[in-house]
């Protein structure tokens, strides 16, 4: 059977966005592939990029600080005004003064109080407040019988537990959580949620200056960087904003691996099978964050023979890389040398504290719902639209109903999303 290629954008390059992309993510990345090393895409109307899908130029560039920079005030067509100012993936790209758009010493002063604070969550806090949080979402449909992972679960988790340890007080927890999903979203609500959420943040700064707790906002206003409040609220914005969507991603990914493969699912059924193990595969095989990791040539260059312009974007496509035909075959998914979580420098500094998240939500739903199945038989849900992400749309399924009752009152959350 011949399969349609993608359509291209109006320029004649694969489109990284749209509901194209979304249904056939593999097929551009194809697409891509036949530029070489690193190939030209649109990432949104009139706004491209160069994308990487070659793992080895991909895990060169992301250790090459001398040729590449993280700073998008590089971006000659942003600085130019030729991005258009409402273009949905500047919520995402446009310069910060946080850890993620800067380099040198300037990152490595930020990259510390970012580090120190992170370390100072507590593994067991972070398993029972990811525990009550789970446990709070299925007690809301555990009497249905029917749930969607997404929207009901996988979605609110990350969130109800990242607004804990930002130290958001209750009331503002709601707010909080449509913000992110709008600013993640890449799409036009995206500009909006960046704004509603920074503010949010601003004014959790504010609050937590003059009543300090053991939380992420107190540590970083507090830190011995001296973040100023613009640093800290870039800084929250920065560890929010990018750990929400994988988590909810890689939670998705990996209940759906549990759930769909036969091998993986009856390895589980006999206890041979860690979550942590799926998980591994999960991350080979969806990475969260498909295309990011977004750097600038400080000059022309050239990357494993694909020509590099300087001061243009350059995003790593993590899940092209990850599933690049070049990498050796019949290697093992208990290998990290995947790129889900990047690498280099500006590798993701909460590695150990997503894991923790993902691992403790899918052990507490499975243990709930044992019986549940997927209501979509499909290999491959259908993704959201966007060209950051790779997070299912939807994930539907069935399951007995059972009692609320099951669910003891005071293991939940205090909050509700």
């Amino acid at each position: 059977m011949t399969t349609t290629p993608p359509p291209l954008s109006a320029s004649g390059c694969p489109m990284l966005h749209g509901a194209a992309f979304a249904a056939h993510p593999d097929a551009v990345y194809k697409q891509l592939r036949t530029q070489g090393a690193a190939g030209w895409a649109e990432i949104a109307p009139r706004v491209h990029a160069l994308v990487v899908t070659d793992h080895r130029a991909a895990v060169t560039l992301l250790n090459d600080t001398a040729t590449y920079s993280k700073d998008a005030r590089r971006w000659d067509a942003l600085t130019q005004g030729q991005v258009p100012a409402d273009s949905p993936v500047l919520g995402m790209m446009a310069w910060r003064p946080s850890v993620l758009y800067t380099d040198g010493d300037d990152h490595a002063r930020l990259r510390w109080a970012m580090d120190d604070c992170i370390a100072r969550i507590s593994p067991h806090r972070l398993r029972e407040l990811t525990r009550r949080s789970a446990l709070t979402l299925i007690a809301r449909v555990i009497t249905d019988g029917r749930a969607d992972l997404m929207a009901d679960f996988a979605d609110l988790v990350p969130m109800l537990v990242f607004a804990d340890l930002l130290g958001c007080p209750p009331e503002k927890t709601d707010q909080m959580v449509r913000a992110c999903q709008d600013l993640i979203s890449a799409g036009p609500e995206a500009a909006q949620g960046a704004a509603d959420f920074a503010g949010l943040l601003f004014e959790l700064i504010q609050f937590r200056r003059t009543q300090p707790g053991q939380d992420l906002t107190s540590w970083m206003i507090n830190h011995a960087a001296q973040l100023t409040d613009d640093e800290a609220l870039n800084q929250l914005f920065c560890v929010t904003g990018a750990g929400l969507i994988p988590t909810a991603a890689a939670t998705a990914w990996t209940l759906h691996l549990l759930l769909r493969d036969d091998e993986y699912a009856g390895n589980l059924a006999a206890g041979t099978l860690t979550v942590r193990r799926a998980l591994s595969k999960a991350l080979w095989e969806h990475a969260p964050m498909a295309n990011f990791s977004v750097h600038f040539a400080r000059y022309d260059t050239s990357l494993r023979g694909a020509h590099i312009p300087g001061h243009v974007p350059v995003l790593i496509s993590h899940a092209a890389a990850n599933t690049d035909p070049a990498l050796p075959g019949g290697r093992s998914y208990d290998s990290r040398a995947h790129l889900a979580w990047s690498a280099g420098p500006h590798r993701c500094p909460a590695i150990s504290q997503a894991t923790t998240i993902v691992q403790t939500a899918v052990e507490t739903i499975l243990d709930q719902l044992w019986d549940m199945t997927l209501a979509d038989e499909r290999a491959t849900p259908l993704l959201r639209h966007g060209p950051f992400h790779q997070c299912p749309q939807t994930m539907p399924i069935t399951f007995r109903p059972k009692s609320r009752a099951r669910i003891s009152a005071t293991a939940l959350a205090g909050g509700t999303p």
